[in-house]
């Protein structure tokens, strides 16, 4: 079966969404676990988009390889494509923290005002790790890990939106 007539049934697309979700998140836990890149709170906020997809696409693709109802499928494809289009939004919202294009967080990239008593200033220091939202950890060809995440996040989006458009289309000839 060709990749286009596979993606056109929503079993084939939820199998390519989840298969590349979790390609993603894989690839965030290699950066952060394996490499020693940890994550700035925006980092983390972009995985809930994958932690909701990867299980609702596996659901899709076995919801209908058992023949399911057609609109809880196309339902859980719109909601697949909205967390993905939310994502790349967050991501973009990100790279531009980390180009300085806008102000990010004031917890993950705004200056320190809270220090607290000046006794307690070294102990604090100790125990705080902040890793900064408006500084890329890591870059390739130009793009950070957002602006990665923002392009995947659109790709599955679109996965989703094509195999609704062609799920809606065979329907009005069936």
């Amino acid at each position: 079966m060709p990749a286009s007539a596979m993606m056109r049934s929503p079993a084939g697309a939820a199998i390519v969404i989840a298969i590349v979700g979790a390609a993603a998140i894989l690839g965030a836990f290699l950066f952060q676990y394996w490499l020693g890149l940890q994550p700035c709170p925006l980092c983390l906020e972009q995985r809930i988009a994958y932690y909701f997809a990867i299980p609702l696409a596996l659901i899709v693709a076995f919801a209908d390889s058992r023949a399911a109802p057609r609109a809880p499928l196309a339902a859980a494809l719109v909601l697949i494509a909205l967390a993905m289009l939310l994502n790349a939004s967050l991501g973009v919202y990100h790279a531009g923290v980390e180009w300085k294009f806008w102000p990010g967080p004031a917890d993950c990239s705004g200056p320190v005002t809270r220090l607290g008593r000046a006794s307690d200033l070294v102990r604090q220091l100790e125990n705080v790790t902040v890793v900064r939202c408006d500084e890329a950890a890591w870059r390739f060809l130009g793009l950070s890990l957002a602006g990665y995440n923002v392009l995947i996040s659109l790709a599955l989006a679109a996965i989703a939106v094509w195999t609704l458009a062609g799920y809606h289309a065979r329907a009005g000839t069936a």
